[in-house]
């Protein structure tokens, strides 16, 4: 019974430890749900993590509608202060 146990034991930890649940999706008789993307079998098909965007021409926020922005997050953090300060009172 101990030994049934550990093995099984073993065998759960395997799988909560053995990575991503692809590697599970891949068994078969498991597979992948059938509304699931399909995956590059090479491991070269995704993403570099730590790809930079190309530069680009123009800039993603013009200076006024930074200024906006700016000026709407410091009236927000202002009503935040005076509404910690009324209900400290």
């Amino acid at each position: 019974m101990t030994r049934l146990l550990a093995i099984g034991a073993l065998i759960g930890s395997a799988i909560a430890l053995g990575g991503c649940s692809t590697s599970i999706a891949d068994l078969p008789g498991v597979g992948l749900p059938a509304d699931a993307p399909a995956r590059p079998k090479e491991a070269n098909g995704y993403l570099p993590v730590h790809d930079m965007p190309p530069d680009r021409e123009e800039a993603p926020m013009k200076p006024a509608e930074q200024a906006k922005i700016e000026a709407e997050l410091i009236a927000a953090r202002a009503r935040q202060a005076a509404a910690a300060q009324n209900a400290g009172k």
